[in-house]
């Protein structure tokens, strides 16, 4: 079966869009869904639901580093950890962690976990070289299978929905050249759908497929940048002041959140009420955002002062339910 390929516009073109006010080519006037946006109504600012927020460390016991990747709505986390030079996937649910290694690999990490506790993540075989990964899905029950791109070498699945959309990329000899993000059925792998941008990767969806995130090289601009999909439009978007922005997750609500760039250094954001908002882990010298659930509870990892990295979860306090 030949891969739909989603399209990328120089102008893009108004679409349906089922979530109001959450696509925009930033730097630019542009009307979505009634709504006109623009760089100046898309400023950093300080907002109460940040406000709100109660950071918490994640650290997997003896592990040299721990980054949190996804969080479902129960409030489940997943990611990965290394120990002994060796890295390996972590559940975190009921109190309980479980590490997660893809039978006979060498390297695991888990990704994207949704509301059934099914996870979805990338391993390595053994003397395969660092540019190789392959997908996986572990059931909630514990099973593995082995979640291909058909006609490419390597796959990363980075979420799964609660429907069974997985997203997440292919890529063959490189990271740049011949990665594209994907879609697809975890239950109709050769029908997947592709992002023709260059170097790019679908991190985030809905459950519906109808809002899609992610990242990408633009080689005009020379920058990394972030991405939506909506009704099939492609659309890029920069944090503003950023010289570079990537977006790694969507909830069911459009809020998007990521990882930016600017003078100041490394950032997570949370865009969300047509407004993006720095996520920076109290005194950490970097942050990075990488998932969000349909409550708005934020995992990611942070890179402490002595360069140490850990991973964080940011929950909503009670005064704000």
């Amino acid at each position: 079966m030949t891969p739909n390929r989603t399209s990328t516009p120089s102008q893009p073109q108004r679409r349906s869009c089922p979530l109001v006010g959450h696509v925009a080519a930033l730097g630019i006037a542009l009307t979505v869904c009634g709504f006109t946006l623009s760089a100046a109504d898309n400023i950093r600012v300080p907002g109460d639901r940040l406000e709100a927020l109660v950071y918490q460390a994640v650290d997997i016991s003896g592990a040299a580093l721990t980054n949190a990747q996804g969080i479902n709505a129960r409030g489940d986390i997943v990611g990965f950890y290394i120990r002994n030079a060796v890295t390996h996937g972590f559940l975190i649910g009921d109190g309980t962690v479980t590490t997660i290694d893809y039978p006979g690999a060498a390297y695991t990490d888990a990704r994207g976990i949704n509301a059934s506790g099914d996870v979805v993540g990338a391993y390595r075989l053994p003397g395969e070289p660092p540019i190789n990964f392959h997908g996986y899905l572990r059931t909630r029950g514990g099973e593995f299978r082995t979640i291909d791109v058909p006609g490419h070498i390597n796959a990363i699945p980075q979420r799964i929905t609660s429907s069974g959309l997985i997203v997440g990329c292919r890529h063959d000899v490189d990271l740049m050249s011949t990665m594209r993000g994907v879609a697809m059925d975890a239950r109709d792998q050769a029908g997947f759908e592709e992002v023709d941008a260059f170097a790019s990767m679908t991190n985030g969806a809905t459950a519906d497929g109808q809002l899609l995130v992610g990242l990408y090289t633009d080689m005009d601009k020379n920058r990394g940048r972030g991405y939506v999909v909506s009704g099939g439009t492609f659309i890029p978007f920069d944090v503003p002041a950023s010289t570079f922005t990537a977006a790694w997750d969507v909830n069911a609500r459009g809020d998007v959140v990521g990882v930016f760039r600017d003078a100041g250094g490394v950032h997570g954001f949370l865009w969300a009420d047509l407004r993006f908002r720095a996520i920076n882990y109290p005194a950490a010298a970097a942050t990075r955002t990488f998932g969000i659930n349909a409550r708005g509870d934020m995992v990611g990892a942070y890179t402490d002062a002595a360069g140490r990295i850990h991973g964080f979860v940011a929950s909503r306090s009670s005064e704000d339910d």
